[in-house]
Order: C-alpha cells, then structure tokens, then sequence
C-alpha cells in the first residue's frame, strides 16, 4: 500500500458512531504503527481533510471532505437523483428502500428512505459499511464487478455477523452465479437477523457495477405477494436510476419488459 492509500485509507474508518477518532484507536484500528498513524494524519490536516478538536484532540473529518463532495456530486448527482428513486420505490413497495456505492474496496450506504405505511421497519445509517457476503447489495455488486476484485473479496475473512451469514467462498460463488442469471439478489437474515432483502446492481457510464439499489424488510411482512412485488419495482428503479446518473447496463444483464 503506498503513502496516499495509507492516508486514504485512516479516513475509512470515520463512521456515524465514531465521527471522532483519537490517534491511539485509529493506531489499533489500521494496524499500522503509532509514528506512521501520526505523520499520515498531520499531513492530512494540512490538507483539510482532517481537523483535531476537543480536549484529548481527536480527530474528525475536515471541510476539504465537504468540499470534494460537493464537486463529485455536481459531477455526478447520484445523490440528488437517488432521493427521488428511492421515495418512489418505498413508496411502491411500503419498505426501507436504500443505495450503497462502491468506493475502494468498501461498500457504503449512500442514501436511503423510509415508508409511512408501516410503524416497524428496517433502520438504515447512511455512510454505515456493507458487507459483499452478507448483504444483497454486496452480492448484486461482488455478481458484477470484476471477477478478479470478487475473487479478492471472498479470499477475505468472512464475518458471519448472524447464524443465516454464508460464509463458504464455493456457495457465495453459486450465488453469484444465481444473480447474474436473473439480475436480482436477496439475503435473508445475513446481514441483520430477520431482515429479508433484494438488491439490484446500478451502472455507470461506462456499464461498470458502481453500486446497488436495495428493498430492505422484516421477515415476517415478506408474502407471496411483496416476494413477487419488490423485484419488479427493483428492476424498475435500478433501470430509473442508472439512466438518470447517464450509466448503461451491461449486454449480458437481464432484461425486463417493465423496466
């Protein structure tokens, strides 16, 4: 890993429940020594990408951060286009609808909505880290991406966070295989316990995978008729937003005459 993915990488760690990081857990948490974590992270506050406060000087993500982000967004407006995709799909399916992106090696939750129809639902976090293996949006993605960066993937130490998690490598493939025969994936209970997902991949410009659109929902409200009704919708809004973001599918992904 050179000196920029280092640096890059101690951002990564930032999330909703660790919005502020002190030296000596971003030290245990990146496995890098203390003197490195240092220089990386003071080289990082000069550029703004990181600003220590409080008394113990932690630290958390700097404006450079907001600034980046807005450009990319006025670049690419995957952002501003998704809410409106995702109010549609939650409001067509009655479910926690959500979109993850691809970023590095990592999966991370963009954007999501929620459905008045129902007082109990699946909680989202935006900016909180899939797993490949155990979310349907991590095996949409992993279906396809490029066979080299899913091998990398499933060469990982799979984390069952749940006893329905699949951590076999050879079943995971078959799964994959599944997806890319019918363009949708679905988890059961291997992300959160009793919590029933689909996922749809989304494309870039260049037909690349660069993320997935997914329907999350309690178990127990999965009927005949919503196991028949979230995938069309998927498909649907997955086509939606992939056109509005300019992207283009592959020629080898399903096609779907209501999409």
């Amino acid at each position: 890993m050179g000196t920029v993915s280092k640096a890059l990488s101690l951002l990564t760690f930032f999330n909703h429940g660790r919005t502020e990081i002190g030296l000596s857990d971003l030290t245990r948490l990146s496995g890098m020594n203390k003197a490195t974590v240092y220089r990386l992270m003071s080289e990082l506050q000069e550029s703004g990408f990181v600003e220590q406060a409080g008394a113990d000087r932690s630290y958390r993500l700097g404006p450079q951060v907001l600034r980046l982000a807005a450009l990319r967004e006025a670049a690419v407006p995957i952002l501003s286009v998704s809410r409106r995709v995702l109010r549609d799909l939650s409001d067509e399916t009655g479910e926690t609808t959500h979109l993850s992106l691809l970023q590095g090696s990592q999966l991370n939750s963009l954007s999501h909505a929620y459905s008045p129809r129902n007082a109990t639902k699946v909680m989202m976090e935006d900016a909180e880290v899939l797993t490949f293996h155990g979310t349907s949006s991590g095996l949409a993605v992993l279906a396809y991406a490029d066979q080299a960066f899913a091998e990398e993937q499933l060469a990982r130490p799979l984390e069952a966070r749940t006893p329905e998690t699949i951590t076999d490598p050879d079943e995971i493939r078959a799964q994959l295989a599944d997806i890319r025969s019918t363009g949708i994936a679905q988890s059961i209970g291997g992300f959160e316990a009793d919590v029933h997902s689909h996922a749809v991949p989304v494309f870039g410009p260049d037909r690349q995978v660069i993320g997935a659109l997914a329907v999350a929902a309690p178990v127990s409200r999965m009927t005949p008729e919503q196991k028949q009704l979230i995938p069309a919708a998927l498909r649907r809004a997955g086509a939606t937003l992939t056109h509005r973001i300019g992207g283009s599918a592959p020629t080898d992904y399903p096609q779907d005459d209501t999409a």
